[in-house]
């Protein structure tokens, strides 16, 4: 069977970039605020992957397409066993592409809704898997800004990986970052000080205060703090600096006294640190390494024989969906007939040179043919191949909603943007402007 099966695979020439009909589509899972997620399978290989797509044209009238390319510019560059590695992006006149890995056990915000008990010691897992995603981002001068329980996905086996790089920054050497960026319930006080009084602005501290909203929310169910995208940012720093955390008496000290480290209002005084969690009195157990190696046994396996996501998600995309992923080749085809014929001038010339820019300056990326090229002596890490391939994140069910009510993430203020979409400017606030970053 399985040579049958490989004989009907077929063969793509391996100079031509990975695109759309490399892929077979299998289902929908997911879908965020402006770009949906769907279970594909490579039609070579026959691995399975999650694919990410996002409308260009939606992406240029939100001014998201700095922050897709600066996600894309981060993804390309790391790779580490607790994130969602991008494998593959690429573009068509319609969407941009991100495949990446596949994790079908659910985010930790779905398994909350499902009234999922988590166990001490399976939250005390994800705590340390989080913890060596976030050292490693830290090593790459990288902010997630966005740690929660939606974007961390399980696999099969039950372990955690951080996922959504749309708001992440790079800070490097002494640089701080000063946007008002985040889910407002997980955003540390710093941030909101920094929007209200200026200063210093924020570095890496912030992801560990999110790491510890979202451990305290998956132990107890809800937040440490009664926060809502409501809330006026001054309002919350009043809120930081009088309400006191009550932690649950039924918790170990140890437990409680590594929270309170995490959830420290002063940045300077926080556990920001691998090194930091190593010394706390509740980790002093742990093997780290066979943490990274996933040796540990989870305490909480997600249901193998079923998907863990909202099924609505597949019956959106075929019903209503007015440009569904699986007619995209017959619609491309009939827009490109109607492109050549003497009547097709664009209803607006000013979108149409954003897309054509968007569409030079897409970054195509292939982390099988780097991993290739690397192993033959042929490419060093981190080098310029265009035909690399990069990291992302798809949830399998997650949405950008914050439970138990959607609270939308505050628009994330100027931040320095990213070489690689310089001639986006020419394109001005349609194709997106700088507060999109």
């Amino acid at each position: 069977m399985g040579a049958n099966s490989s004989s009907k695979r077929p063969v793509f020439d391996e100079k031509e970039d990975v695109n759309f009909d490399h892929f077979q589509i299998l289902r929908a899972i997911g879908k965020g605020s402006f770009g949906k997620v769907c279970i594909v399978q490579k039609k070579d290989t026959e691995k399975m992957y999650a694919m990410k797509y996002m409308n260009k044209q939606q992406c240029i009238e939100r001014d998201e397409v700095r922050n897709v390319f600066r996600e894309l510019e981060i993804l390309q560059e790391i790779e580490h066993v607790f994130l969602v590695n991008l494998w593959y992006s690429f573009q068509d006149e319609e969407d941009m592409f991100m495949v990446v890995d596949l994790l079908l056990g659910g985010d930790l915000r779905y398994h909350l809704q499902q009234s999922v008990q988590f166990s001490e010691d399976a939250v005390k897992l994800y705590l340390c898997e989080m913890t060596l995603a976030l050292d490693y981002l830290q090593n790459q001068h990288i902010i997630h800004r966005d740690v929660k329980p939606d974007n961390i996905l399980l696999d099969e086996q039950g372990h955690a990986h951080l996922t959504d790089f749309n708001i992440a920054t790079i800070i490097k050497d002494g640089e701080r970052a000063t946007a008002l960026a985040g889910t407002k319930p997980y955003m540390a006080p710093e941030i909101f000080q920094s929007f209200v009084s200026g200063g210093t602005g924020y570095a890496n501290d912030v992801d560990w205060w999110s790491l510890g909203v979202t451990i305290f929310e998956v132990l107890r169910g809800w937040r440490p703090y009664d926060i809502h995208a409501s809330n006026s940012v001054e309002s919350l720093i009043q809120l930081f600096s009088t309400v006191s955390v009550q932690y649950s008496p039924a918790w170990p000290k140890d437990l409680v006294s590594l929270l309170r480290k995490l959830l420290t209002v002063n940045p300077e005084h926080r556990f920001s640190s691998l090194l930091d969690m190593q010394t706390s009195p509740y980790l002093a157990d742990i093997n780290w390494d066979a943490v990274y190696e996933k040796k540990l046994d989870a305490g909480f396996v997600p249901n193998k024989g079923r998907l863990h996501c909202d099924p609505t998600f597949e019956l959106e995309e075929m019903i209503l969906e007015s440009r569904p992923l699986h007619k995209k080749k017959k619609r491309l085809a009939k827009n490109r007939s109607r492109d050549n014929s003497k009547d097709s001038q664009s209803e607006n010339d000013y979108l149409q040179e954003c897309l054509e820019v968007l569409q030079q300056e897409f970054m195509i990326f292939n982390r099988e043919k780097f991993k290739r090229r690397q192993e033959e002596g042929q490419s060093e890490p981190g080098g310029d191949d265009a035909s690399g391939d990069g990291d992302g994140e798809a949830e399998a069910g997650a949405t950008d909603d914050d439970a138990p009510e959607p609270e939308p993430d505050p628009e994330p203020d100027p931040e320095p943007e990213p070489e690689s979409s310089s001639k986006l400017s020419m394109c001005g606030s349609v194709c997106s402007s700088p507060g999109s970053c």
